[in-house]
């Protein structure tokens, strides 16, 4: 008699896309060729007087009450990052690693449930491969999601994609990031020319068959002295912070730099590759969103892969494993991806 096969208790995979920081720098449009001559963006420091206008309390909105609140500065010391007055492009660049040995567990405590996973993973690479799933991190490159609120309102994108060998670009593809849609759950599979080859460098890097690192570099057109968007830092217990100057100020927002260069976090960056997930319900009117083991989104508060729906990462993977209940093509490429992610999985219970 064999004994059930359970979740292991101690279950962790690596990401296999691991973008670094994104850092920016700015130049003129026209000079695209020579970028590597671009000046850094720094982050400067501007107290502004704002004005009252959060929501109200009832006991508040007296006109004569609401008129001494308007009276008082509400001052603030914020981060800022924008482009010189005389350049209207910023350069958003980045590299992104992939690695093979895509579903193979860092960490497991159980040689069966390792056994069982690996044949399963192998299935499934044998029926699938990678060439879904590559494609559409390829889309998101291609479209510049990773830009986040600096592609909104671009009069032009351009971004290229270069696959490095030995510090050279061995293989380089260049696209027009507003040409393809973001939002659209058919774009994700665009004709854009030369996705699909982009894709297959990925899928060969998630299969282990090549070293694959790519570097991709996005030109932005904003317009000279336009603000750019760098991430934004959490700062649970903000304390007084001394500036250049050596004055003590307490910001009330702080950005993220790399070295006093305005950058983009690498989570972010991975957020905006892995928005893939368009097998949800309800993905035809939201579109794609980033994979996650409960389809959450956290702007909107909601978990779109609830575990009632049995479509959640952590039941479509106990149900193929334990239960030999194979899933929809599509939720395999779910969990795939969610493998591909990373994470620590484990049955704590």
């Amino acid at each position: 008699m064999t004994d059930k096969l359970t979740t292991a208790s101690v279950l962790a995979f690596e990401r296999k896309l691991d973008p670094s920081d994104a850092v920016f720098h700015a130049g003129h449009w026209d000079d695209r060729a020579q970028s590597h001559a671009w000046q850094p963006i720094k982050l400067r420091i501007k107290p502004i007087r704002g004005t009252i206008s959060n929501r109200l309390k009832a006991k508040e909105q007296d006109p004569a009450k609401l008129d001494a609140q308007i009276e008082k500065p509400n001052l603030q010391t914020v981060d800022v990052a924008a482009l010189p007055a005389e350049v209207d492009t910023l350069k958003v660049q980045f590299t992104l690693r992939v690695l093979g040995g895509a579903g193979t567990p860092s960490a497991c405590n159980s040689a069966a449930y390792q056994a069982k996973l690996r044949a399963t993973v192998q299935g499934y690479v044998q029926q699938h491969g990678f060439g879904e799933l590559a494609r559409r991190y390829a889309a998101n490159l291609a479209n510049g999601r990773f830009l986040w609120r600096n592609r909104a309102g671009a009069e032009q994108v351009e971004v290229t994609v270069e696959q490095m060998q030995g510090g050279q670009a061995a293989h380089t593809w260049s696209f027009d990031a507003l040409a393809l849609n973001t939002r659209a759950v058919d774009a994700i599979n665009t004709e854009a020319k030369g996705l699909d080859e982009l894709g297959q460098a990925i899928a060969a890097g998630l299969a282990g068959s090549q070293h694959v690192m790519l570097r991709i570099t996005a030109f932005v057109r904003q317009g000279a002295g336009q603000e750019v968007f760098p991430s934004q830092e959490l700062i649970l217990d903000q304390k007084a912070q001394k500036t250049d100057d050596g004055v003590l100020v307490k910001k009330s927002k702080t950005l993220y730099h790399v070295d006093g260069v305005a950058a983009i976090h690498s989570q972010k960056i991975g957020n905006a590759i892995r928005t893939i997930d368009t097998w949800y319900e309800g993905a035809e009117e939201l579109g794609p969103i980033a994979v996650e083991p409960y389809g959450s989104v956290t702007t909107q508060g909601k978990a779109y892969r609830q575990p009632k729906q049995k479509l959640d990462f952590y039941t479509l993977l106990d149900h193929w494993l334990l239960k030999d209940q194979v899933p929809p093509a599509e939720q395999k490429h779910f969990v795939m991806a969610v493998l591909i992610r990373g994470g620590v999985f484990g049955d704590a219970s």
